[in-house]
């Protein structure tokens, strides 16, 4: 079978993925004034270098690629295009080249996630945020809604999905912080104070995802074989010594009871140079 694309584009949007009424098309120019905003647009942020080096491109060789309407009223609605749109309006142009189409309020939404879908630079948290406001307004499954946009249902629920974690750590999804590798690991926390705290040593520790996954397989309590047993409480003088061998070693170290006489020292590492220079220690001691 062969394997679904991700993303169909725009172009696919505008063909045979709709009905013989919207294809009803045309090319014009229009002026700017009277272009509106696109309510259903799920980009929220526009990196301003970007827009001033479209800018200065659209200056010197002109708005090659119309824009995306619809006509509402006498005026038109924008579609696709917003950030050609801005550049267009920060170059002096008055009007511009548009493809006129006539499209409800849910193809409009299905162009404008198509349209962002495959850019590398798009916030993750708005790209979630379009496809669980597509999901609530049209009453759509993730299936549906992955067929309509050519895309694996997986691709749609994991960052559906981001969206369940605290605000904090969505924050540090959107100023990239964290990547998306990072958010799914967090998602498997199941304590959201818990992903907080760990979304916090991730940053301030420059963790790898990998890293990230030690740390909480790490940090996870070990199956006991009797579930009324209760863990063994550390006393001062046990965690005196984790202390000093933490400083001692310049790394993370537990010491886990398991009985009276019996118990492991556990000694983190985070990465191959870190393990390394453990061992060193190790073998001069």
């Amino acid at each position: 079978m062969e394997k679904r694309r991700l993303g169909r584009g725009l172009d696919a949007l505008l063909g045979s993925s709709l009905d013989s009424e919207s294809l009803k098309t045309e090319q014009t120019h229009v002026a700017i004034e009277q272009i509106e905003q696109n309510p259903f647009q799920p980009r929220k942020a526009f990196d301003e270098e970007e827009l001033v080096s479209l800018r200065e491109s659209i200056r010197t060789h002109g708005l090659l690629q119309p824009l995306v309407v619809r006509p509402v009223g006498d005026h038109f609605q924008l579609i696709a295009g917003e950030r050609r749109l801005r550049a267009a309006a920060a170059a002096g142009l008055t009007d511009v080249p548009v493809h006129v189409v006539d499209f409800n309020d849910q193809q409009i939404l299905e162009a404008a996630l198509v349209e962002n879908i495959q850019r590398s630079d798009l916030n993750p948290i708005e790209k979630a945020q379009g496809f669980k406001d597509y999901l609530k307004r049209f009453s759509m499954t993730q299936e549906q809604l992955a067929g309509r946009l050519g895309l694996d249902r997986t691709t749609i629920s994991n960052l559906v999905n981001l969206l369940d974690l605290p605000l904090e750590v969505q924050e540090a999804v959107r100023l990239q912080q964290i990547s998306l590798g990072h958010a799914k690991v967090l998602k498997g926390i199941p304590i959201s104070e818990r992903q907080v705290a760990v979304c916090r040593e991730i940053i301030g520790r420059g963790l790898s995802v990998r890293a990230t996954e030690g740390l909480i397989k790490d940090q996870k309590p070990e199956p006991s074989s009797s579930s009324n047993k209760k863990p063994l409480e550390k006393t001062s003088h046990v965690q005196a010594l984790e202390d000093e061998l933490q400083k001692a070693l310049a790394t993370r170290v537990e010491i886990r009871l398991r009985g009276k006489d019996r118990g492991q020292i556990v000694l983190n590492f985070d990465t191959n140079d870190d393990f390394e220079r453990l061992l060193e220690v190790l073998r001069k001691s």
